[in-house]
């Protein structure tokens, strides 16, 4: 234990020019990511996993009916790779100026593009990203318990969606009290080893039930619009699915580092771990669940699958927990941004009651929000293209750019610059299918129903 640095020796990244003041340390100790500097590279490994198989893990085979086995296939391995590659420059910019750590993604924006435009350009794409998963998480837990109960409980009275969302609320209410990312690092690795598990019972159930009979791989919408609609969507399905880079710097800031011993050595390693085990996740569900199923595959891979009613409902249970898990992971760099905004702006004195009004106004807001607007696929290709693109695909290449100013054609520059261009495109693409969808699906919604 000798060699973990105290937190208060890790110079603030406002503070350039001044060295800070008791009070301030003070608040940096309190404050949810900087509080907690002795982590584990398998912490990193877990969180990692916790925040990127999202449940959009469940959604892919339905992406790639809507993309066909050649395109489906290149998508998905191509942002495996790039989004690897982002995911190593942000570990490798964490901690690029000697004696000093970019605890948060929107510090490294700082540092890249200057005080005020660092936090225009990322806070904004940020926070959409970890409130909209938030909501769209709240959706998915609630969906999956309302599935759980109506398989186990075939001739019960039927509940709405709307309390199902309440119930899973609930948890988050006593949750989100937990001070920083080491003290979930609990719920994380159940929710890690319960994405794993669900991923496995996905395809797993997929092969046992086998290609269905008069099974079609040709592109599902009937008019060449709709497919091409329908594509674009697709994309933003894929683009959330790869979308942890949005919490990385927040996780690698637990880890304890000293000059003989970065962090960037355990976070990398962890991230190479949480990168296989994605791989496993994500590859099977994708290839098996359209393959059984073609082009009738539903939204959500586990409805396909009726039988083994269950297995099915277990799966359902894994897929709350898990989501349970990643909402905190996404939860907790936006309290640290609320908590940062009232103690050192408005001056509120940090402690219990601030952290619990804070926190569960957050909780109850995204409850709400979830609770008014369930369409859950055209939520995730609109959110999925207009802030995960940027925040995952590009926006680390920009900084490195801006940064390490590569030298023109050079293999580093000609990366970075492909990495950007297809970023780009599937940051226009993607939202225009998405919000078809959702025009799609809101034509038949019933508030509350």
């Amino acid at each position: 234990m000798g060699t973990i640095a105290p937190a208060h020796e890790t110079p603030a990244p406002m503070s350039i020019n001044h060295p800070k003041s008791e009070k301030e340390n003070a608040i940096d100790e309190w404050l949810p990511i900087t509080s907690s500097r002795n982590a584990k590279w398998w912490y990193s490994a877990f969180h990692n996993v916790t925040a990127m198989v999202g449940a959009g893990v469940l959604g892919l085979p339905y992406a790639m009916s809507r993309l066909g086995w050649g395109p489906g296939i290149t998508i998905l391995i191509l942002s495996w790779f790039i989004t690897l590659y982002t995911l190593w420059q942000m570990v490798e910019m964490h901690e690029m100026v000697p004696g000093k750590r970019f605890d948060r993604y929107h510090e490294l924006g700082q540092h890249a593009f200057g005080e005020r435009l660092g936090l225009y350009i990322v806070v904004p794409q940020q926070l959409i990203v970890e409130v909209g998963v938030c909501i769209v998480y709240m959706v998915t837990g609630g969906k999956s318990l309302k599935k759980f109960h109506d398989t186990v409980c075939t001739d019960c009275k039927n509940i709405k969606l709307t309390y199902f969302i309440m119930i899973f609320a609930s948890v988050h209410f006593v949750l989100s009290q937990l001070p920083n990312l080491n003290s979930i690092s609990g719920v994380s690795l159940a929710a890690a080893v319960m994405s794993l598990s669900y991923s496995t019972i996905a395809w797993g159930a997929s092969v046992d039930k086998g290609k269905q009979e008069g099974v079609e791989y040709g592109y599902r919408a009937p008019t060449t619009g709709g497919t091409v609609l329908g594509f674009f969507g697709a994309l933003g399905d894929v683009a959330f699915a790869y979308a942890g880079h949005n919490v990385v710097l927040e996780i690698q800031a637990t880890i304890p580092s000293t000059p003989e011993k970065p962090s960037k050595k355990p976070m990398w390693r962890g991230v190479v771990v949480a990168y296989i085990i994605v791989a496993l996740c994500y590859f099977p569900v994708a290839l098996v669940g359209y393959w059984a199923f073609g082009n009738a595959v539903e939204d959500n891979v586990l409805i396909s699958l009726e039988k083994p009613r269950w297995l099915i409902a277990m799966a359902n249970m894994m897929v709350v927990v898990h989501v349970i898990g990643s909402y905190q992971i996404y939860a907790m760099p936006v309290f640290d941004m609320l908590e940062t905004l009232l103690v050192k702006k408005l001056h509120f004195p940090p402690g219990f009651a601030l952290r619990l009004i804070a926190r569960s106004t957050y909780v109850a807001i995204t409850m709400f929000l979830g609770m008014t607007f369930p369409f859950f696929s055209g939520l995730l290709g609109f959110f999925g293209g207009f802030a995960f693109a940027p925040t995952t695909y590009f926006l680390p290449c920009v900084m490195w750019l801006c940064i390490y100013k590569p030298r023109k054609f050079s293999l580093s520059w000609i990366t970075n610059w492909i990495c950007i261009i297809l970023g780009l495109l599937l940051m226009i693409l993607s939202p225009i299918g998405g919000l078809r969808q959702i025009i799609i699906d809101a034509k038949t919604y019933k508030f509350y129903s």
